[in-house]
């Protein structure tokens, strides 16, 4: 039995009203997996419930152990909660052909991973996280997305104002007091108290306050949280409404999706509740900036980031996807990233500190390619200019914990190894042994000696996309 909070409870119960008792039966209710496939990775039919609100999103029978999946590490899916999958719905109401997005409170990155299918091929995403440890995790998680058109940074939300005028849509899914969460999470609630949604209202106006200048006029700012309290959301809206000019954002719901839409100061804001939902408690608004906005002249020169030289383009090309890319030096690692964006990507590594940018494709080793693993998992890989192998479940896992086990090889040398003909990684055969490219950081930590033979086969089963 999950204890409320007595002050929460009692706003609550004037917040729905005859719904309460509905809504406390949920709390107590199971908890709805959810995940979002990758569509630039998976092309086959999904045998799973959709999610209503988003096109690439579905509800699981059961939860399986997402870590011994490999198209978990391949990136083919991303675990989410349902609710939030609605992003989907405002970002499909812009209809600019390209567009400069920040995702400003990104990681895990949930949402920066959503973005990456959604947005026109030819924009550019920036994802922030402002911890630095939490950024190294976004990193991974978009790395293994694979999309070469995005920039993960690490720094603090007024950082932003140094790109005046810069993004059309700017997301903030702001820290909040996790109210939402109370099923999923039964220890938020040992973490909730009234000063700290307070303080979280307070860090909320903050946020918004700062990175506020760096939308360009007509922009988008989409708002969410994963809780109730009226002041972490309806009015935050109504203060922002109040501290420059806005106008809302309104979509059309259909009634059979049970979404709640309330209102701030003439601006719809949607609420999700368990009990009307088969997803966690959550909140959203978005508004459209209105008003001139100074923005920052950017220079029509050329790209000043150290490009690679035409025999290097060359040495690469085969390896690559013919997309129009530029292969761009950084250290002894040639990075791949929109040739169009390149500019801008001069203007963002100016003003901020950058973690990621791209697709790392490799490094040259006197004169051998030696593939980055983010290239096996990115989208913009040719795959049939490698030798490839498939692995089985138990060898894909081993591998995913670079584990000493054999492989019979055919060629010698790099080998791009894959799951279900989905790429998770290198090998390089160099004869008796072979070596593992799998990043040590990102190894599978995990002790995994209980599951082998019948009972990883029916933890398998229990996969996303076993089906597929």
């Amino acid at each position: 039995m999950i204890l409320l909070p007595e002050s929460f409870e009692s706003r609550m119960k004037v917040v729905l009203g005859n719904e309460f008792h509905q809504f406390r039966e949920s709390i107590h209710s199971t908890v709805n997996y959810s995940v979002r496939v990758n569509p630039n990775k998976i092309k086959g039919a999904v045998n799973l419930t959709p999610v209503k609100t988003c096109s690439t999103g579905y509800y699981l029978d059961q939860r399986p152990i997402f870590t011994l999946d490999p198209l978990f590490h391949a990136g083919a899916y991303y675990v989410q909660e349902s609710s939030s999958m609605f992003l989907e719905q405002f970002i499909c109401h812009v209809q600019k052909k390209t567009l400069r997005v920040l995702d400003l409170c990104a990681a895990p990155g949930g949402k920066s991973t959503h973005l990456c299918s959604l947005l026109p091929p030819d924009s550019l995403l920036v994802c922030n996280e402002v911890i630095h440890s939490r950024a190294m995790i976004l990193s991974e998680n978009l790395k293994k997305w694979g999309n070469p058109n995005v920039v993960v940074s690490c720094n603090d939300p007024r950082d932003f104002s140094r790109l005046p005028g810069f993004f059309d849509i700017i997301v903030v899914d702001a820290p909040c007091s996790g109210e939402g969460l109370f099923r999923r999470d039964p220890s938020a609630i040992d973490e909730w108290s009234d000063s700290n949604t307070a303080l979280c209202a307070q860090r909320q106006r903050r946020i918004l306050a700062d990175v506020w200048p760096a939308l360009a006029e007509d922009g988008m700012l989409v708002y969410s949280t994963c809780t109730y309290n009226p002041a972490e959301n309806e009015e935050n809206i109504s203060w922002l409404s109040e501290f420059t000019e806005v106008e809302g954002i309104e979509l059309a719901i259909p009634e059979n999706w049970r979404i709640v839409t309330t209102e701030a100061s003439d601006i719809p804001c949607y609420r999700f509740y368990p009990h009307n939902v088969p997803g966690e408690g959550y909140f959203t608004a978005a508004v459209q900036k209105k008003g001139r906005v100074d923005a920052e002249k950017r220079s029509k020169e050329k790209s000043v980031l150290p490009l690679a030289s035409k025999a290097e383009q060359l040495a690469w090309s085969d390896l690559l996807q013919q997309l129009p890319l530029s292969l761009v030096k950084f250290e002894e690692n040639f990075l791949a990233f929109p040739t169009n964006q390149l500019q801008l990507l001069d203007l963002i590594k100016a003003a901020l500190r950058i973690v990621h940018a791209g697709v790392k494709v490799g490094e040259i080793k006197q004169t051998s390619l030696v593939p980055a693993h983010e290239l096996a998992v990115s989208t913009i890989i040719n795959t049939s200019h490698f030798p490839s192998l498939d692995l089985s479940l138990e060898q894909s896992i081993s591998f995913l914990k670079r584990d000493d086990f054999r492989l019979d090889f055919q060629d010698q040398g790099w080998n791009l190894l894959t799951y279900r003909d989905y790429p998770i990684g290198w090998a390089k055969n160099i004869g008796n042994r072979f070596n593992n490219g799998y990043p040590k950081e990102w190894r599978i930590r995990m002790s995994t000696n209980e599951y082998t033979g019948e009972r990883l086969i029916d933890e398998a089963k229990k996969f996303p996309l076993n089906e597929l």
